[in-house]
């Protein structure tokens, strides 16, 4: 992606314009057209940049309902890399069921402070009625902004848990699961403009091509833009069925599930730009970590862990380790895990949905 393309936050932390995706010129010719759209799109910025203060409301969820609508993967391994200070002060970028949060919140002393980022307003109802918890609404990529708001410079640490909770693939409605039939939405943040619907139904086919086969990894996407394409031109596809249905003549008899799942994921990775703020968040994490402040990141797929892998390794995310007059790296992290933690067998029977997640750590070194 052309970083010198993206918008970045200025020096208050207030972000230029709207966030582009992979196909980021086909979202303007799409909205071009619509100033109602465009109107939705600034007010959208502002209401996910707006400051929350003092925002602990009471948790209407047992805990027993929190881990219905997500059950935290390697809680006990992120939270223990983590190394909470008691009185430190924490992020957790991706707070969904509170679950990581929760536990962060149980090694917290009476000073500590945790910052959860959400852009899901659904997880304003799993607050815990705590005085030490921040909740932010907003997307991680404005890490360092929100954290500016709220008086924030660095942090002892910060907690990743990406992809998608099990409550949006849950909830049929949200429109993230191939299985059943609901509307072709895909947002995470349900203020956002773009839908899975205006990307399969608005996109040419060689966008739809680009980001099929770089956020989904298909093989042969150039096929199902075509047939995509084919679908609509005869009427429109509005909903997951539908999708489905459209694509039928190029899924593999064999893994279909898998197809699937990689055709989904490429919608949603594109409507949600998850690999850019992904990409915003690590960057951002340099600047606000203290030294020797910890980064933990559970990913999902090989597209996240590949950009955690390169950056926590070398501080960028082609992998490329810098080096000094003298041949020594110079390399903005010390990694903690050399290989990736992953689910024992004892949670992968407990909760199948984490048979893909990867753990990687590393702490920020004393002289960046």
């Amino acid at each position: 992606m052309n970083r010198a393309a993206e918008p970045a936050d200025d020096e208050a932390g207030n972000p230029a314009g709207q966030p582009r995706g992979f196909v980021g010129k086909y979202r303007s010719d799409i909205y071009s057209g619509h100033k109602d759209v465009q109107k939705i799109i600034s007010t959208n910025i502002g209401i996910l940049f707006r400051k929350i203060p003092n925002f602990t409301p009471k948790s209407t969820l047992s805990a027993t309902n929190m881990s219905q609508y997500h059950t935290p993967v390697l809680l006990k391994e992120s939270v223990d890399l983590l190394a909470v200070d008691p009185a430190g002060t924490y992020v957790d970028l991706t707070f969904g069921g509170g679950g990581h949060s929760r536990r962060i919140l149980e090694k917290l002393g009476p000073g500590g402070r945790l910052y959860a980022f959400d852009q899901d307003r659904d997880t304003r109802a799993n607050c815990p009625d705590d005085g030490r918890f921040h909740y932010v609404e907003s997307n991680f990529r404005f890490l360092r902004g929100a954290l500016r708001l709220r008086e924030v410079e660095q942090v002892d640490g910060i907690l990743a848990d990406l992809g998608v909770s099990s409550h949006h693939f849950d909830a049929v409605e949200r429109g993230f699961s191939f299985r059943g039939e609901a509307p072709l939405d895909m947002r995470m943040n349900q203020r956002g403009a773009l839908t899975a619907a205006r990307v399969v139904n608005g996109y040419p086919a060689d966008a739809l091509t680009r980001l099929l086969g770089e956020w989904g990894e298909l093989e042969t996407p150039w096929k199902i833009a075509n047939c995509i394409v084919r679908a609509r031109e005869a009427a429109p596809i509005e909903t997951t069925a539908q999708l489905v249905e459209a694509v039928k003549p190029c899924t593999p008899k064999k893994d279909e599930s898998k197809f699937l799942t990689k055709l989904f994921q490429a919608l949603r990775i594109e409507v949600n730009g998850e690999m850019e703020a992904l990409k915003m968040a690590l960057e951002q994490s340099l600047k606000v970590l203290r030294p020797g402040g910890r980064l933990v990141v559970i990913s999902y797929h090989s597209l996240e862990d590949r950009l955690v892998k390169n950056f926590l390794r070398s501080g960028n995310f082609s992998g490329s380790v810098e080096k000094d007059f003298f041949g020594r790296a110079l390399t903005p992290f010390e990694i903690i895990t050399r290989k990736a933690v992953v689910p024992t067998a004892e949670e992968l029977e407990r909760n199948p949905r984490s048979r893909s997640a990867k753990l990687r750590a590393a702490a920020k070194r004393e002289n960046e």
